[in-house]
């Protein structure tokens, strides 16, 4: 199989384990803290198994980031979000198959009871900016390169505890569409599509100021 496919199919698989681990953790009724770990730990068991195949994105505002750091070309970032909307609408289907279309729209992103599509806007715009620019960093840091993938499953893991009851949490396009193409429910889908596409260009833009040049080891002596 050429490298290419593969890559994709490592990008369509770790949407698929993402989405499904992380929707059917929410249609058991579990609590907020439940949900955040159920979405970060199946972000981590997606990285261990296809991370190091496609650079284990598995969201198109991540691979948008990638885009921007000249890490992948346009045509490699155009397939890589074809394959993740793939990935998230069968994580839909799979769900879909397990309960019903009624279960597929619970796990949709939707603001919170009383929050405004405009707070959500502002929410998965800077909680993407931050998770961008957290996965920039650490997958090119020569330091900590054994805690990559921990890092960023504790990361989603924060940005769902905090963005849970505000704006569903979904800093992914991917992770919304999949609910929303499957359960029929596109409420304020527009905030899921522009705020973290727009955080992920925040993120790039915060990374590549805090990084400019050679980044010293705070741990180190200075010289």
């Amino acid at each position: 199989m050429k490298d290419n496919v593969r890559a994709l199919l490592a990008e369509f698989l770790g949407v698929f384990i993402l989405l499904f681990i992380g929707g059917m953790t929410i249609l058991g009724n579990s609590g907020v803290v439940a949900v955040a770990f159920g979405f970060g730990l199946a972000i981590l068991a997606g990285l261990y198994a296809f991370g190091e195949i496609s650079g284990g994105h598995f969201n198109p505002a991540v691979s948008l980031g990638a885009l921007l750091d000249r890490r992948i070309d346009p045509w490699t970032f155009i397939q890589y979000v074809v394959a993740q909307i793939a990935g998230g609408v069968l994580a839909g289907l799979a769900i879909l198959w397990a309960a019903n279309q009624d279960a597929v729209a619970a796990t949709a992103t939707v603001p919170g009871p009383g929050v405004g599509a405009g707070t959500a806007f502002l929410v998965e715009t800077a909680l993407t900016a931050v998770f961008v620019a957290v996965i920039l960093k650490v997958t090119r840091s020569a330091q900590y390169q054994g805690s990559v993938f921990v890092a960023i499953g504790l990361t989603l893991t924060a940005i769902h505890l905090a963005a849970l009851p505000v704006s569903g949490s979904s800093v992914n396009p991917a992770r919304t569409l999949g609910s929303a193409i499957v359960g029929n429910r596109y409420d304020d889908v527009w905030v899921y599509m522009v705020g973290p596409l727009l955080g992920a260009i925040l993120g790039w833009a915060l990374y590549r100021l805090a990084t400019e040049g050679k980044v010293e080891n705070p741990f180190e002596p200075a010289e």
